[in-house]
């Protein structure tokens, strides 16, 4: 135990800068990979048609469901174990642990049900383009009943995460990413002598490379991964353990699953001029991954520093996690803007566009991208409200940007002023996002922060 408690130190000792970058480093080159196999995921389905793209782009909000739910699962199990290592309470970390594991497998099942019984109602709600239908209905479908894939790679790396062992995660998730990007084409085209199975093809690559992170993930936290005891024999699932998780990780997922809303919403929105227009967003979507997944590393990496010296009551490292964080993430998001203000036609060429595709999606990109200067900022400051246990207000912010500004004016856009407008919605809501943001983060220091240099009564 002693020896545990020695790396776990490095928490609360090493100088900030080098353990954030330890920490995220290896998340974010690992998140990188990530972003490139989604992408090249739809260059190659790109190339059998466009309605091809069009249905995997449809199906995003529903994937987006999935990593919601597992991400958020995940932010309150990586808060509550570094927390608990934070205090020493290493019995505590290994139950949560167990939980988070029996989280992972009830969330699967729930969505295997759900990918069986409504993947082509949910098309039909869409579009009536039959080969939409009938390529998104196969994709959706393998994508949800394997999706054990998703959770529990989210949820064993979360593991390692909350343990420093964040070099392990870009291990399993690096391996994932190349089995995928290798699988592609060979599937999608029926290269070797295998059979052509064009987007159903994409699907069985996407999930047999989660199920080889799980594998990996899963020997990593058995051999490595010291601190922590996964051995579910006698588990019995504990509700005061989950309802902590959830406590932080709800938020979470009502945050990211509005994301899935507001992508549906959109679609339906973009459907009204055109489907080339719903793939510009589709697309816009992976290239964006590219530039936001590197942040999201980051916040991975930042979430269980917060987490530990809030624990350890250390005020002076989680400001100054924190501004180094926000400071490298508008960084990242400077060079984002930058690429997409200079080369939008030269991104959407990877994914075979037409001219039509090419008139919409140039100044599309160009409009949606200047959120990025103001992105950074909100997704760290979201992050620390959730690395404090105040997951609620990172919903706040995202509801209120997603729900209560995009797609209003979205559709007013729509209604008013035609579909180059549309794309103007989401800068409009990342400023709003801002404002909110700093206002909840101000009461959050506070509330929370500022009394940590006052000694426990």
């Amino acid at each position: 135990m002693q020896n545990a408690q020695t790396k776990e130190n490095k928490m609360g000792t090493m100088p900030v800068p080098r353990l954030l970058i330890s920490m995220s480093l290896p998340m974010m080159l690992s998140m990188l990979v990530q972003a490139l196999y989604n992408i090249v995921d739809s260059i190659f389905v790109a190339q059998i048609n466009e309605n091809a793209l069009t249905a995997v782009s449809l199906a995003f909000p529903v994937q987006s469901l999935m990593i919601a739910i597992s991400a958020g699962t995940g932010v309150g199990i990586n808060a509550l174990l570094s927390r608990n290592l934070g205090e020493k309470k290493f019995d505590e970390a290994n139950r949560a642990a167990r939980n988070g594991i029996f989280l992972a497998f009830v969330s699967f099942g729930l969505m295997a049900v759900l990918g069986l019984t409504v993947s082509h109602t949910f098309f039909r709600l869409q579009t009536q383009d039959e080969q939409i239908v009938t390529y998104g209905t196969q994709y959706l479908t393998i994508i949800s009943i394997l999706s054990i894939g998703v959770f529990m790679q989210m949820t064993l790396e979360r593991l390692l995460q909350s343990t420093g062992k964040t070099i392990y995660t870009m291990i399993t998730q690096g391996t994932g990413a190349i089995i995928n990007i290798i699988m592609d084409p060979i599937l999608i085209f029926g290269l070797f002598g295998l059979p052509r199975l064009e987007v159903a093809g994409a699907a069985i690559a996407t999930v047999t490379g989660q199920i080889v992170a799980v594998a990996l993930s899963l020997y990593f936290n058995c051999t490595k991964n010291k601190e922590l005891n996964l051995n579910m024999k006698g588990f019995r699932p504990d509700g005061k353990i989950i309802a902590t998780i959830y406590q932080v990780g709800v938020p979470s997922i009502i945050m990211q699953s509005i994301g899935s809303v507001m992508v549906f919403g959109m679609n339906k929105i973009l459907l009204m001029f055109s489907s080339t227009a719903a793939a510009v967003f589709g697309v816009y979507f992976k290239l964006q991954s590219f530039i936001f997944m590197p942040v999201f590393g980051l916040n991975n990496g930042m979430i269980p520093i917060i987490a530990y010296n809030y624990g350890a009551r250390n005020k002076k490292r989680i400001v100054s996690t924190m501004k180094l964080s926000i400071g490298m993430a508008v960084g990242i998001m400077l060079v984002g803007l930058a690429i997409f203000q200079i080369f939008p036609a030269q991104l959407l060429r990877f994914f075979d566009a037409s001219e039509h595709m090419l008139e919409i999606g140039i100044p599309a990109l160009r409009i949606i991208s200047l959120s990025f200067i103001f992105a950074g900022y909100c997704i760290i400051v979201g992050s620390v409200f959730q690395a404090l246990g105040n997951g609620v207000y990172s919903l706040i912010v995202s509801a209120a940007r997603q729900l209560l500004v995009i797609l209003p004016a979205a559709y007013l856009f729509a209604m008013i002023s035609g579909l180059s407008m549309v794309w103007w919605s989401i800068p409009l809501a990342e400023i709003m996002s801002v404002v909110l943001s700093t206002l909840l983060f101000r009461r959050i220091r506070t509330l929370k922060i500022d009394p940590l240099d006052r000694p426990l009564e």
